[in-house]
């Protein structure tokens, strides 16, 4: 009786599919199929045999698998587990399962990081969100720093003016260089005239060299505006806007330490049972990270207006002063005196022989 229950055992589990790999199965027919499969079409396992009990009956017998490719394994019926003949094939499927494992374990690792982080972004956009409305209608209580909002609405307001006087400096440019190019075409034109009209040589001759004197200052001046124009622009669209983004930072920063603090207060209100006076320290926990981080913000804000207001007094001071005594200069005809105020300002013209002036390159 004891053969008879081993010997099924036995043949219950001979875990072999019809592609030559191991598994488990359950039923007898199918297992007699598999069997039949694997020995007529199967790979090829080279010296290897698959010991079992003979199917519906208590002889052993040997299943020849001279003709199937693949590693043997030994099924010890009495401890109803699969024992690996040959070392090496064992040996690569456990690497094999271990490597799965691995890939499986750090992807849902990293799904499980992804998924928290989701969770977090959509608490916190939910705090802020309902803060933002609160204000917005009244109903939520804001902090509000008077002296700093007050420096950040005049550099505003200062961003929004400096950015017209830039518009119009450009469009100055443009306009000058247009003329300057009209004046150049013009004294080519006088210089052509007079060589072929000998009766007013001298007249022609006259206008050609007034026409490329101007042209001359004209460039000199378009190298000053232009110098004007390049400072304005980093003034205005890097350096006002560098501190306007540490501002935009300090204002998020500012509404989510309100609505930690809202929802703060509000768990202070409530019961103080157990589970409440865990919220209620987890909600001070984030409590404080916002402050800090509200905090700093803020005193980043007041040391960049601080630098910012002195960079601009600088900058500007020397950029009127360039672009009054090179417009004055211009237009007294001291061609002297323009060529000295560049100098004065180290600004450096395109060489003699381009095709255009060096500030149509920067623009």
């Amino acid at each position: 009786m004891t053969d008879s229950i081993m010997n099924k055992a036995a043949t219950m589990e001979i875990p072999i599919n019809s592609n030559g790999d191991t598994g488990t199965l359950t039923e007898d027919d199918s297992l007699e199929q598999d069997l039949q499969q694997v020995m007529v079409s199967g790979p090829n396992l080279n010296e290897t045999s698959i010991v079992s009990g003979g199917y519906g009956g208590t002889a052993e017998g040997i299943i020849p698998t001279s003709s199937i490719k693949g590693p043997a394994v030994h099924y010890n019926a009495e401890f109803n587990k699969r024992i690996p003949v040959t070392g090496l094939g064992s040996n690569m499927h456990h690497s094999s399962s271990s490597s799965s494992m691995t890939a499986e374990e750090t992807t849902r690792g990293v799904a499980v990081e992804k998924l928290e982080t989701v969770k977090k972004w959509g608490l916190n956009t939910y705090k802020c969100t309902k803060q933002m409305i609160s204000e917005r209608f009244g109903r939520g209580s804001r902090t509000v720093d008077l002296e700093l909002e007050a420096q950040i609405e005049v550099l505003r307001d200062t961003k929004r003016k400096y950015e017209n006087v830039l518009r119009l400096a450009r469009a100055l440019t443009n306009h000058f260089y247009n003329m300057v190019q009209t004046q150049h075409a013009l004294g080519d034109t006088f210089a052509d005239l007079s060589q072929k009209s000998p009766e007013l040589r001298d007249e022609f001759g006259y206008n050609a060299e007034t026409q490329k004197l101007l042209c001359k200052n004209g460039e000199t001046l378009l190298g000053a505006i232009n110098f004007f124009v390049s400072s304005i622009n980093t003034l205005v669209n890097k350096t006002m806007e560098d501190t306007l983004m540490t501002i935009k930072m300090y204002e998020n920063a500012r509404l989510e330490y309100d609505a930690y603090r809202s929802d703060l207060e509000e768990l202070s209100m409530g019961p103080r049972d157990a589970v409440a006076m865990a919220r209620i320290e987890a909600a001070q926990q984030q409590y404080q990270v916002q402050k800090d981080k509200y905090e700093r913000l803020r005193s980043d804000v007041a040391i960049k207006l601080k630098f910012l207001e002195e960079n601009k007094v600088k900058v500007m001071h020397k950029q009127l002063l360039l672009f009054h005594n090179a417009i004055s200069a211009y237009f007294a005809g001291n061609q002297q005196q323009l060529e000295q105020t560049l100098k004065q300002f180290n600004v450096k013209l395109k060489p003699p022989g381009a095709d255009k002036p060096s500030w149509l390159e920067e623009q």
